[in-house]
């Protein structure tokens, strides 16, 4: 799943939401019937949508520079793949501070 727009993105993210609060089931999930996936999947998925918006961004600078591409959508591609960058960064930030907090808890 690639995500081409900030509506994209912001679909995504709920998609994700519901998933993991349990708050309702995303279109696939409800055609097999499963009610979302695990944590490793969701994962899974952010990375591949973040490389496809990476490479995404790479091909439309590299046919921007040949002249083969409008600003705006080479502008829109590199701003999307910065945001999901920070975003993956974010998450990773987030996952290795509640991994330190679950190592420092008494048993």
């Amino acid at each position: 799943m690639a995500i081409t727009s900030i509506t994209d993105a912001i679909a995504a993210y709920n998609n994700a939401a519901k998933s993991v609060t349990g708050g309702g089931a995303s279109d696939a999930a409800a055609e097999t019937g499963e009610t979302g996936g695990d944590f490793a999947s969701l994962l899974r998925d952010g990375a591949k949508a973040a490389i496809d918006a990476g490479k995404k961004s790479e091909e439309l600078s590299k046919a921007g520079l040949a002249g083969k591409a409008d600003v705006r959508d080479v502008v829109t591609a590199v701003n999307n793949a910065e945001l999901t960058l920070q975003t993956v960064v974010a998450v990773r930030d987030k996952v290795i501070s509640a991994y330190s907090e679950i190592l420092h808890m008494a048993i």
